[in-house]
């Protein structure tokens, strides 16, 4: 639903900045955008990573 449109926008972005990909984090609002992706994303990964730790570093009898 979302792919197309924002693809095309994203094109668009990067032509406009001539494939500067900063542009994205000059402005306040899209840097605080992206770092709660990104915090999101880590968020979600967590618990993952910590159950396989856990499941490495158990001992054997």
């Amino acid at each position: 639903m979302l792919g197309p449109p924002l693809e095309e926008n994203l094109r668009r972005a990067m032509i406009i900045s001539k494939g500067d990909p900063l542009v994205f984090v000059e402005r306040p609002i899209s840097a605080v955008l992206l770092a709660m992706a990104l915090a999101a994303v880590i968020v979600a990964l967590l618990p993952a990573t910590r159950r396989k730790r856990k499941e490495v570093f158990v001992e054997e009898d």
